[in-house]
């Protein structure tokens, strides 16, 4: 007996770590499975559950959705989308949703996600548009750069694809218009008041587009400066353009010869302005503004909202963009 003790006692770690491995295994599949088997796509009070990827999507799934769904979102407030990695719990969320939304290419992790997924309605939204690619103009050529690989902040969609498509009010109606019809498919007993809602919000969209179209018609300049290049498409749709400190990380300061090539752009566009973004430093726009003689101002992306957002939503924020717009261009 004595002999046999020790040898136990050696053995017994090894074989409740196994035993504890297997358990917790089991009770994983337990708790996924047993969610997945009784995931309706509804929550208790009957509402359209829908799990959205960052807040642009959630915008729209709450505008057209309205009182019949419940909407959670995967990046959280202040959290920079790129950076997301998706949780298990996260991941059982999903699962039980009746309608998953998010943009391919932009969040790797949820990429992920939505092709394991067994929900029924998993709408990539950049089906319902044509993503393009966009880069910085240097000395009148265009000099394009692929977004997933400049640096870490940046967002690339796939084959270097720019994928803020949301900024464009008009491509962002072609988005909630997809999206309704997806909630339409999902939910027939509340189609129509999903395809009313859609129309109210396609309707502001316009309203929006109008006073972008209006209110940067008349400016001394078509250039503005950015520390992120996430403004193309706002930029292609009202004939300006962008131009970002490319291939380098927020936090670190741009290379001599991006400085030289920034101040020659600004002292002949009649720049005024450095743009960055809420969610990132704006130690760049600083370093790139004081060697310029510039001032610093925020251009949202609307990667999300936080108490530091120039407004509670989507219109709002946006229409704070355009009073930046024009007093950086000096719109008339």
């Amino acid at each position: 007996m004595s002999v046999m003790k020790p040898s136990s006692r050696r053995r017994s770690p090894i074989s409740l770590r196994a035993v504890a491995g297997s358990l917790a295994a089991v009770l994983g599949a337990g708790v996924l499975a047993a969610c997945s088997s009784t995931g309706s796509g509804s929550n208790e009070d009957g509402k359209l559950r829908i799990t959205s990827a960052f807040y642009p999507l959630t915008y729209l799934a709450e505008e057209i959705g309205g009182n019949h769904v419940d909407v959670d979102t995967l990046t959280k407030p202040g959290q920079e989308p790129h950076d997301l990695e998706i949780s298990a719990k996260q991941t059982v969320e999903v699962e039980n949703s009746g309608v998953l939304l998010y943009l391919k290419g932009l969040q790797p992790s949820v990429d992920d996600v939505a092709a394991q997924s067994s929900v029924k309605h998993k709408l990539d939204v950049t089906s319902l548009t044509t993503l393009e690619k966009h880069g910085t103009e240097v000395g009148g050529h265009a000099e394009e750069h692929d977004h997933g690989e400049e640096h870490d902040h940046d967002h690339g969609g796939e084959g270097g694809e720019d994928p803020h498509v949301w900024l464009d009010p008009v491509r962002y109606a072609q988005l909630a218009k997809g999206v309704g019809k997806e909630l339409e498919k999902a939910d027939p007993d509340h189609a129509d008041t999903y395809a009313k809602n859609t129309k109210t919000l396609v309707g502001k969209l316009a309203e929006l587009d109008a006073d972008y179209r209006e209110g940067l018609e008349h400016t001394k300049t078509k250039v503005f400066l950015t520390t992120h290049a996430a403004f193309g498409y706002l930029a292609e749709r009202y004939g300006l353009t962008e131009e970002a400190i490319a291939g380098l990380n927020p936090e670190s300061e741009p290379s001599l010869a991006r400085m030289k090539e920034l101040r020659e752009i600004a002292k002949a566009h009649d720049v005024t302005t450095v743009f960055y973004e809420t969610l990132v430093s704006d130690r760049t726009a600083k370093t790139v503004a004081s060697d310029s003689g510039l001032r610093t101002d925020v251009l949202d992306p609307l990667e999300g909202i936080t108490d530091a957002s120039r407004g509670d939503d989507y219109i709002e924020v946006m229409h704070a963009n355009l009073t930046a717009l024009q007093k950086a261009l000096g719109a008339s």
